[in-house]
């Protein structure tokens, strides 16, 4: 019997960087939780919107030259994986001993869903993406 992949779904919100940058990203992304069959009242969606809020934060306080954020939501099987991309080069420093309380939440964050935080050079500009790995409870 031939493997067949589960569909991915991908949305992506581009977010202008500024005052109301953390409410338009939570709500682009907790827009598409019932796709996902993720219950907006879980404790995973508080999580998940969690994340989303903190890495936001830090595009606006250490990615001053972005003037949007790119927020994506992608689901493959049990799977959720958030991204946000910015144009600030500088990878942020995962470490332990590197990251600060709002990084280090985060990585707390996907462990408690068997997931993980990581950073890496955007694809199709001078910048970067964080990408923070959950698994999705059942």
């Amino acid at each position: 019997m031939e493997h067949v992949p589960p569909p991915v779904r991908r949305h992506v919100a581009s977010v202008r960087v500024g005052p109301d940058a953390v409410r338009e990203a939570r709500e682009a992304v907790a827009g598409h939780f019932a796709e996902a069959g993720i219950a907006p009242e879980s404790a995973f969606a508080d999580a998940v919107l969690l994340v989303v809020s903190e890495l936001v934060t830090n595009v606006l306080r250490h990615a001053p030259r972005s003037p949007l954020t790119d927020v994506g939501m992608t689901v493959s099987g049990d799977q959720l994986v958030v991204s946000v991309a910015d144009a600030e080069p500088r990878l942020p420093d995962l470490t332990l001993e590197g990251m600060g309380a709002g990084l280090r939440m985060v990585a707390e964050l996907a462990s408690d869903y068997d997931g993980d935080l990581s950073a890496e050079p955007a694809v199709d500009h001078e910048g970067k993406v964080v990408l923070v790995r959950f698994e999705i409870p059942l």
